[in-house]
């Protein structure tokens, strides 16, 4: 009779709610967590307040009903696509009741949600005080007024991402400086009233910046950028360039001289950046892994020739439009005895390069997966084919596409 007892009786009259989430806390796939919650009212209770991140659309009934079940919500995602212009996303109010009812979030994204003002950004300021990560991306209604509401009430802010915001302005910079001194990416593009001010200001307290965005910033120059360089010589990863057409060879002497641990540079479009700087950078940047240099008019085979025989741990090259390139760019790189480890190589409408450079590429380049010769008049898939090239399996070869294709990993 007892034996039977003991075979009828339920886990749950054995296991309290913190070992559930100990069981709950060793499964790895978020598919095998959405699976524990199917077990039963009380798992789908524990695994609704563990729950961290959660994407999802909702009205203000909804995200209150959301409030209630995930607790311990840490990451929400409530962007839109950039699509649906018609549809404004997010609204003030909705920012009101996540203020109220998220009060344990680090993260929240709005990206393209048209309806925000200023005044959801106050509502967010006041309520969200632990939040570490900001994305408004296109949120094209937002302010330095609403911004700086939330630097003032969100101290604590690492990842602040604000493209196509376009009425920012050195305001907002000088007040990330003065409240958020934990700032360590920052997305500015398309942010045109930006100027090199504004980034002085900004490193004046935000000194551990590891990624910066302020491509298509007109009005960014090499002081500026020689300023955050000096000032975050250690923790600069990541600067995107992209359009700055300000920027001249002081930017990239700075950067080659006092940031060595640069890996993802962005310059594409920066036409005035000449040979030389091109080829300092290669000799101080070591730890370079993406490089993309389209538009510079002024690389020459010599400057490139060192940053593809200097820069040994560079993965992805873009010299698209690059039009003085010729082979002899890619002359004496196998010499070494060693591959380089190049992943991604981009020489659309360079039409100095021929089969025989690309043969050059392949000796020195065995990990390859992506080779971009669209608008190479003297490199075609018969020519290659002709001359014996012999591309690694896994490479994708673009002869022909469109040159308004993605980018591919830049």
């Amino acid at each position: 009779m007892g034996e039977h007892k003991k075979e009828d009786m339920c886990i749950n009259d054995r296991l309290r709610d913190d070992e559930l989430r100990t069981v709950l806390g060793k499964l790895e796939t978020d598919k095998d967590k959405e699976v524990f919650g199917l077990v039963c009212k009380r798992w789908l209770y524990i695994q609704s307040t563990e729950r961290k991140k959660l994407c999802a659309r909702a009205g203000p009934h909804m995200l209150r009903k959301m409030a209630a079940r995930f607790t311990r919500l840490k990451d929400l995602d409530l962007s839109q696509s950039a699509s649906r212009s018609f549809y404004p996303g997010v609204t003030d109010s909705d920012l009101s009741v996540i203020a109220t009812g998220f009060t344990a979030l680090h993260q929240l994204k709005l990206q393209n949600c048209k309806g925000i003002t200023d005044a959801g950004m106050a509502a967010i300021a006041t309520g969200l005080s632990s939040l570490q990560l900001l994305d408004v991306s296109y949120c094209r209604k937002l302010t330095d007024k609403g911004l700086s509401a939330i630097t003032e009430g969100c101290h604590d802010l690492k990842s602040v991402h604000l493209a196509g915001c376009r009425f920012v302005t050195d305001v907002l910079l000088k007040s990330l400086s003065k409240n958020c001194h934990n700032l360590e990416e920052l997305g500015l593009q398309g942010c045109i009233d930006i100027t090199d001010t504004g980034l002085s200001a900004l490193v004046d307290g935000c000194k551990h910046i590891k990624h910066l965005d302020v491509n298509k910033c007109t009005n960014v120059g090499d002081s500026g950028i020689s300023v955050i360089a000096e000032a975050c010589s250690t923790s600069l990863r990541t600067l995107k360039l992209l359009d700055c057409y300000k920027l001249g060879d002081k930017s990239l002497f700075t950067l080659a001289n006092v940031c060595k641990n640069l890996e993802t540079l962005i310059i594409g479009g920066c036409r005035d950046i000449s040979s030389d700087s091109i080829r300092s950078l290669a000799a101080a940047s070591q730890s370079l892994k993406v490089l993309r240099m389209d538009w510079c008019l002024n690389v020459s085979d010599a400057s490139l020739n060192c940053i593809l025989s200097q820069c040994t741990f560079l993965e992805v090259l873009d010299i698209g439009c690059c039009e003085e390139v010729t082979d002899g760019a890619f002359e004496g790189l196998g010499n070494a005895g060693f591959g380089l480890g190049l992943k991604v190589l981009k020489v659309s409408n360079c039409p100095k390069i021929t089969v025989l450079g690309i043969g050059m590429v392949l000796e020195a380049c065995r990990s390859l997966e992506y080779l971009d010769v669209r608008s190479c008049p003297h490199v075609t898939k018969a020519g290659c084919e002709d001359a014996g090239l012999r591309f690694p399996e896994s490479c994708k070869v673009n002869y022909t596409g469109s040159l308004r294709e993605p980018d591919v990993l830049i």
